[in-house]
């Protein structure tokens, strides 16, 4: 019988990467393992679940990979990157989640779609570019990569420079149909990781790869506003969001309206790079005609949908 209920669920990419000590591939499918046993939960209960997922360390290995050996091997470029990516991450959450299925007698199989994700090449991030990728240098160093490399850098918090990249709105899942008809026929997908591979039009209406990275929350936000979802869920490292959170008058949110959540986000309750853009995500999923969304971190996921755990946004 198929699972009536969709469920989005986006699985950040630190998730896989429990400590530097654990940062091989090896490690990053144990981490994959203990995520999708959560997953494997909510689809007992009755879900049919599109897992999304970040891929920012894994993107940065590549680059770095890519750093160490430029003298002998051509560079990898950033769309291809995330491709490379969505593939081995990917990989990872299919053999995790049907060797899960397996332990539980589930008849089900799982499938990855390398998914491009249009954006508009007139967005504004690609004037001025502001998402730090890859290796930290030294200025002089990096200036020279400005001037031969053509990149965008900029000083990262006193830690160094870095490249900086475009991070634009994703406006079109391009294989949107492809996923529409997999989720129809009951099969379990990973898709947009990474928010999706950044693709534009050119003038003959032909895709081009874009040196860009997009938020994976507001792709996924996208996908599920787009498949008509019936819960977005977004898995990251605390239980819940948090009012004045760190502080000693921090303060749970348990259920609340996306108009709430808005008014939280004016009042610059959340920080860039950490709560902020998940709301912003969750905000845009209400407002493409989104019904339930939910902040938690993986180990509640089977909790957070039965009502029990996590912070429950409503229109």
């Amino acid at each position: 019988m198929k699972n009536e209920k969709i469920a989005v669920v986006a699985v950040g990419g630190n998730s896989l990467i429990q400590d530097e000590k654990r940062q091989s591939v090896p490690d990053q499918y144990q981490a994959a393992c203990n995520t999708m046993v959560h997953i494997a939960d909510m689809i007992q209960q009755g879900y049919n679940v599109i897992v999304t997922h970040g891929n920012g360390p894994q993107v940065g290995f590549i680059l770095l990979r890519s750093e160490i050996s430029r003298k002998q091997l051509h560079p990898v470029p950033l769309d291809s990157c995330v491709a490379d990516t969505q593939g081995a991450i990917g990989y990872n959450f299919q053999m995790a989640l049907m060797n899960e299925f397996k332990k539980r007698g589930i008849d089900r199989q799982v499938v990855t779609v390398v998914t491009q994700v249009l954006v508009d090449k007139n967005d504004p991030s690609f004037i001025k570019p502001t998402k730090p990728i890859g290796s930290f240098y030294k200025e002089e160093e990096a200036r020279d990569r400005q001037a031969k490399d053509g990149w965008d850098i900029m000083e990262d918090a006193g830690r160094g420079w870095r490249r900086v990249v475009a991070s634009p709105l994703p406006l079109e899942i391009v294989e949107e149909d492809a996923i529409k008809n997999l989720v129809k026929n009951n099969f379990v997908v990973v898709a947009v990781g990474g928010g999706g591979i950044p693709v534009i039009r050119d003038d003959k209406g032909n895709l081009v790869g874009a040196a860009a990275v997009i938020d994976k929350d507001y792709a996924s936000a996208l996908l599920a506003s787009k498949i008509g979802a019936d819960v977005f869920v977004i898995s990251t490292a605390v239980e819940k969001v948090y009012l004045n959170f760190g502080k000693p008058d921090q303060k749970a949110l348990d259920k609340i309206t996306a108009s709430e959540l808005a008014k939280y986000i004016s009042e610059g309750h959340f920080k860039p790079g950490s709560m902020l853009p998940k709301c912003k995500a969750v905000i845009n999923f209400f407002r493409d005609g989104g019904k339930h969304a939910i902040i938690t971190n993986p180990e509640n996921l089977a909790r957070a949908v039965k009502g029990e755990a996590g912070t429950h946004i409503y229109p």
